[in-house]
């Protein structure tokens, strides 16, 4: 019966346990009730060592290095402890050991119980343990590690005991996994930290792992692995790679406060090299100057001359005969890129190389002005989206954006939605330059076709005396509607190059000079920096990159892209510009028909004035009167997003990928009073309230003007004609 039982024990099959843990029938009426007892509970705990060593071979098949440990080290703690145990009971019996056997010959089922009772509940925690596991197909290092760090966390001693150990074994192999992607930036096939693009898969960090030293691994991991990948000339340090290794083998993640001083550390370390020998001032200095040129367009020559060229380009597609040569490729427009650069500062800067433009629905032909009031189709579906898509149309006519080629070591601290987020106000500033520029071609239209009239007709509009008034009161309206545009895109434009670009752009340079001194006059220990709970002087790459993401959300804020009202508002108001000018050029760049053009004088037919400028004055009116509503409605929407409660758009770089698409999806109606980095008010809202000032010269905005043309009201009695 004894050596039956310890082989039982020992995970043998038995006649006396046919099923599970209960005894066989034919057994039980020749037992003591408590000896029944005693050898269901000894049959329970083989029960559940079967159970456990069962699953680690199944499990231990897993192509999870993760399980593997699991399971490896699970069936080492069972050999060493459980199963010497048995072994060690087997040898007592055998050599008669009177603490066992009694009288030399009597070996009591209670005793077997008894040393065998301090397996109960680490082997029932255990059976809990491996049938969660196995019941889920796939087991990521994050949720695992936070299963055994949990499970050890008991009052129970053996149970903690063997499940910490259980734990720390599988924490060592993903600790492996980390210095492999720390110190040589390289990752396993199998069950990796991070994606091909370098960020950290969902379920690869446990949760012990602070969101601070997650967001520090992700940042060092990509530097090294993508210095490597670019073989570039400078490698990490061996002795640093070294030193790195010692200091992550002495902490696993289950210590939070040591391992996040380790990684704390070690991004230290990566971050000043390479500061120093990688991505230097220079670079930085240079790449941000020439996405402000471009993008920003502070290169003001270049982007005027980029402007005109795409027109010609237009221009010579639509007069094309051939069905092939009237569609406009990217390579045209790329082309256009740098026949606009010739004879500007633009011509041999090297980053212009890294401008392109991209047509996301592919070649076409090119698009004229709209000459109706009816409102674009992609205006109308855009009206409840932000303000990122409204502009995007102006230069082409369909949809294209500005893209910028992120070549290394550039790629260190930008990425695609930082130049998504660029194309976007280049696509807005763009816009309010090429229609500014327009307005002021008409104006000169205008002009000259003024000075020409004078040559024939005097100081008067010509005419006969039934329609002299009527073509008066029309050129009047036409020069009254220009002068509004035109006011209204300088103030525009002044705001948005002088009071948002220009200062958030020198606040950027001054802001990251004054970081670099920090870095060469002062250098806070790690240690010193946690405990104090202070900011790091060190300008690494996450920090440069707050700081970039933080400028770009206030010039956003600033150029009012974040508030989808004011930004439709602005759309129209652009649309109506384009709509006039488009028209005044389709008339001869005048607004008066020529006094011998049919319908230009009263006929019989006519009562006071030609029909033709009578249909040129109702579309005048009604361009006026739409202008006038825009500009106070733009007024009203701008005031009142000024007086709702401000926000803060303070960032973090570790989410700067989701940051540049989340800037550009923001559906806020207010100005926010952005953070930089060092706590300094941006005080964006201050030019806005400037703005306000500009825009209502004299009352013209914030007092409703007079004379305004009522819905059914007769154009000539608005005129004074009728």
């Amino acid at each position: 019966m004894i050596a039956e039982v310890l082989l039982v024990l020992a995970g043998h099959s038995s006649s006396l346990f046919p099923s599970d843990y209960s005894l066989n029938t034919a057994i039980i009426p020749l037992l003591h009730p408590g000896e029944q007892q005693t050898l269901e509970a000894l049959g329970l705990i083989a029960f559940r060592y079967r159970k456990i060593k069962t699953a680690c071979i199944n499990l231990s098949r897993s192509p999870s290095r993760y399980i593997c440990a699991f399971c490896a080290t699970l069936s080492h703690i069972l050999q060493e402890d459980y199963e010497s145990l048995v072994i060690e009971t087997e040898a007592k019996v055998l050599k008669r050991d009177s603490d066992l056997v009694a009288s030399g010959a009597f070996v009591a089922l209670s005793s077997i119980r008894a040393i065998f009772s301090e397996w109960d509940a680490p082997l029932a925690a255990l059976a809990m343990l491996v049938a969660e596991i196995e019941s889920k197909k796939e087991w990521k290092p994050g949720p695992l590690i936070d299963l055994l760090v949990a499970r050890s966390k008991t009052g129970v001693h053996r149970i903690a005991d063997v499940t910490s150990r259980i734990s720390v074994a599988v924490q060592r192999v993903w600790r492996t996994q980390l210095t492999a992607f720390l110190v040589h930036g390289s990752l396993s096939d199998i069950d990796p930290l991070a994606g091909e693009d370098l960020s950290l898969i969902n379920g690869s960090m446990p949760s012990c792992v602070s969101s601070q030293s997650s967001e520090s691994i992700a940042y060092i991991g990509r530097a090294i692995a993508t210095v490597k990948a670019v073989k570039w000339q400078k490698q990490l340090p061996k002795d640093l790679a070294i030193k790195h290794t010692s200091m992550l083998e002495n902490v696993i993640p289950e210590d939070q406060h040591a391992f996040d001083l380790v990684i704390a550390q070690i991004r230290t370390n990566v971050g000043e090299w390479l500061w120093l020998n990688v991505l230097t001032k220079k670079d930085v200095d240079e790449a941000v100057d020439s996405l402000a040129n471009y993008f920003l367009i502070r290169n003001g020559e270049f982007s005027l001359s980029l402007i005109r060229e795409i027109e010609r380009l237009k221009v010579s597609r639509l007069t094309a005969k051939s069905g092939a040569g009237s569609m406009i490729r990217e390579q045209d427009l790329n082309l256009a890129i740098l026949r606009a650069s010739l004879g500007t500062t633009a011509q041999h800067d090297p980053y212009l190389t890294r401008l392109r433009f991209i047509l996301p629905t592919g070649p076409l032909r090119p698009l004229l002005p709209s000459l109706t009031s009816d409102a674009p189709q992609s205006l109308s579906a855009s009206t409840n989206q932000s303000g990122a898509s409204l502009f995007d149309i102006y230069l082409l006519g369909t949809t294209l954006s500005l893209s910028y080629n992120l070549t290394w070591p550039l790629d260190l601290f930008l990425d695609r939605s930082d130049v998504a987020v660029y194309s976007t106000l280049f696509s807005f500033l763009s816009a309010l330059r090429k229609t500014h520029t327009r307005v002021h071609t008409c104006w000169s239209s205008l002009s000259n076709s003024q000075r020409a009239r004078r040559r024939w007709t005097g100081f008067g509009e010509g005419g006969t005396a039934e329609d002299y008034e009527a073509r008066v009161q029309m050129l009047r309206c036409g020069w009254g509607v220009v002068r509004d545009m035109s006011w209204f895109l300088d103030t525009l434009l002044g705001y948005v190059m002088m009071d948002v670009i220009d200062v958030e752009y020198r606040k950027l340079k001054d802001l990251l000079d004054k970081q670099r001194q920090g870095l060469e006059n002062a250098k806070l220990t790690v240690e010193h920096t946690v405990a104090q709970g202070l900011v790091t002087s060190h300008l690494d790459f996450t920090t440069l990159r707050t700081i970039h993401t933080t400028y770009l959300g206030r010039l956003l804020d600033g150029c009012l892209l974040t508030n989808p009202n004011l930004a439709a508002v602005l759309r129209q108001i652009l649309d109506v510009c384009e709509r006039f000018t488009a028209l005044v050029e389709r008339w001869g760049g005048d607004i008066l028909p020529a006094l011998l053009f049919e319908g230009s004088l009263r006929t019989e037919t006519d009562e006071k004035v030609g029909g033709l400028v009578q249909e040129r004055w109702s579309i005048v009116a009604e361009i006026d009167e739409t202008l006038r509503s825009q500009l106070e409605s733009f007024y009203e929407n701008l005031t009142t997003s000024m007086s709702q409660q401000p926000f803060s758009t303070t960032v973090d770089a570790s989410k700067s990928g989701i940051i540049g698409v989340s800037m550009m999806n923001q559906t806020t109606h207010n100005i926010s009073r952005t953070k930089i980095i060092d706590g300094e008010s941006s005080q964006s809202w201050r030019h806005v309230e400037r703005l306000l000032l500009r825009l209502d010269f004299n009352g013209g905005l914030s007092k409703p003007r007079t004379g305004r043309k009522k819905k059914d009201t007769d154009i000539l009695a608005e005129g004074g004609l009728a």
